[in-house]
């Protein structure tokens, strides 16, 4: 076994060196040791990540007992649930890169032979996963765990509910006493948001991936087995390092379609598709946005999860979890059972014990002979306003289909205060321009916007497009990471209000219905935004970041 850190710790003239560690906590016979870095995303900002520090402190405890060294650090997030629907959410995205960069940083500058990095809200695994794929050195991720869900009046609650309250209060569903009861109740405890939102997705996909153990990805934040797990991976990371089992040996191009395949099977967010371009790329796993509607062709959805299902992230664990997804999408070909995990095992001997239907009184995970929807969710749609593509959630709509006049709003607060003042109608396309990766900065999710319209009963009737995201916890006939954005002169910065435009999911087409001729006249006239940011970390960011449809990287070459 070749260590890394032997350039930092053996021989007399690293003397120096040693003296730094021994000050840290080293003695003598830790210095032939495997130095391990304990990425720690705690903080009090949010519930998501608020009971990390506990699973640091295991996971530094099981390190030390299995004969390596833990070297913890901490690394930042940034909660969606409370920017949300502010200027700060345009950080929420480049928090992903912050981690990305602060991860490699430490292990690098260290020369730390291994990570485990524990995260909770929604930019923690991709930007962990990000800087596992750069680093290429033994790694594992451990979920925070999911939130509990809130209850009220019988009804199983997530931070989602809060958000389209809002929409019930403006429309007379609801009275402003219902609505902080609903705020006091939703979010009950520690833990990521509940539902099929980012977080959970993101942990979905990494378990699929073999870089975190099995069953962990829907484990409750504050349940005694993420605990347990959280030792057992620290253990299960050392088996590595002997090994020098490395996440590009397991992120292959069939370990991202597996990914890829749960995502849709579970009904998961539509920033998968984001991270996941972002970490292949990472990776140098040739993946495409298009690769997500070839899967979407063959993979339905088979779990009946929120937001736009009945159940929340506790429920599938319940039934089963992620391997209990996997094994039904194994056993139907849907999956490559010869991919291997950081357990140096494949799929198909991870999945060996898992029988091949769930418990027969559970109702979260159906047959796949009699899914929830025929195919997946996350729909690509492309034409001449999304010309490099952009992404549809299309589960629990009942109108695939819509062509109507454009409502234009040049941000997501323009967009909010008209959809609380009544002035978005039946059959309107709501158009959200300039809030993509360079012209927000950021890219914001249009959480707010959207759960006001599901709130005012026009979720089915609406159809919103937009070039920013959406949060996880979106649904309805909306269409984000429209590519080229505005700032940049894509077209979706020359459609004017009342121009006809066609969102069809059936036909995967996302079409301004107007003349060729007359776009070319509008592209001559249009003038390239000024820049909103020119200094700090938001101006930075829009001068380096990539298309979404390359997934918003800023490394790109």
């Amino acid at each position: 076994m070749i260590l890394r850190s032997s350039a930092i710790t053996q021989g007399i003239q690293r003397s120096p060196n040693r003296a730094m560690l021994r000050a840290v906590g080293f003695s003598d016979g830790d210095f032939k040791k495997p130095i391990v870095g304990l990425a720690n995303g705690y903080s009090t900002i949010t519930p998501c990540n608020i009971g990390l520090n506990e699973l640091a402190k295991k996971a530094d405890k099981s390190i030390k007992e299995a004969g390596a060294m833990p070297q913890m650090f901490g690394t930042i997030t940034v909660s969606d649930g409370i920017s949300m629907g502010t200027e700060g959410m345009k950080y929420s995205l480049v928090s992903r890169e912050v981690i990305a960069d602060s991860i490699e940083t430490a292990c690098n500058a260290q020369s730390m032979d291994a990570v485990l990095a524990i995260g909770g809200c929604d930019k923690n695994m991709p930007g962990a996963m990000i800087a596992m794929a750069r680093m290429n050195i033994p790694a594992i991720f451990v979920y925070g765990g999911t939130i509990k869900p809130g209850k009220l009046n019988g009804e199983d609650l997530t931070v989602v509910s809060a958000f389209e309250a809002v929409g019930q209060l403006t429309s007379g569903k609801i009275s402003e006493k219902e609505l902080i009861e609903v705020e006091k109740n939703c979010i009950p405890g520690a833990g990521s948001c509940g539902g099929m939102f980012t977080a959970n997705t993101m942990s979905a996909a990494i378990e699929a991936m073999g870089l975190s153990l099995p069953h962990s990805s829907t484990m409750a934040a504050e349940d005694q087995e993420k605990l347990e797990s959280t030792e057992r991976s620290a253990k299960v990371l050392i088996q590595a390092i002997k090994k020098q089992i490395c996440p590009r040996d397991l992120l292959t191009r069939e370990a991202f379609e597996n990914a890829i395949s749960v995502v849709m099977a579970v009904g998961g967010s539509t920033n998968a598709v984001l991270h996941l371009l972002a970490i292949a790329r990472s990776a140098g796993v040739e993946l495409s946005i298009d690769d997500f509607e070839k899967i979407r062709q063959k993979v339905p959805v088979i779990c009946d999860l929120k937001p736009s299902g009945r159940f929340v992230t506790v429920d599938l664990h319940k039934a089963g979890g992620i391997p209990q997804v996997m094994k039904i999408l194994l056993d139907a070909g849907l999956i490559n059972g010869n991919c291997r995990t950081i357990e140096d095992k494949t799929i198909s001997e991870v999945l060996e014990e898992i029988p091949s239907d769930p418990p027969s009184e559970q109702k979260v995970i159906h047959p796949i002979q009699s899914p929830v929807y025929k195919k997946g969710h996350l729909a690509i749609l492309k034409g001449n306003i999304a010309i490099e593509g952009s992404v549809a959630k299309i589960s629990g709509i009942k109108k695939p289909a819509l062509t109507g006049p454009a409502k234009i709003f040049e941000s997501e607060e323009e967009c909010l205060k008209a959809i609380l003042n009544k002035k978005i109608a039946q059959g309107d396309v709501v158009v959200i321009r300039n809030e993509g990766p360079v012209g927000g900065p950021g890219m914001r999710e249009m959480l707010a916007p959207t759960s006001a319209i599901v709130g005012q009963g026009l979720g089915d009737k609406v159809a919103l497009i937009t070039d920013g995201r959406f949060s996880g916890g979106t649904y309805g006939l909306v269409v984000g990471h429209v590519a080229p954005e505005a700032a940049i002169g894509g077209n979706i910065a020359l459609i004017k209000n009342g121009d006809s435009i066609t969102v069809d999911a059936n036909k995967k087409l996302i079409q301004l219905n107007v003349a060729e001729d007359e776009l070319t006249r509008r592209r001559e006239n249009w003038v390239k935004p000024k820049a909103k940011y020119t200094s700090g970390i938001l101006g930075k960011y829009a001068r380096l970041v990539s298309s979404s449809s390359k997934g918003a990287v800023t490394d790109q070459t």
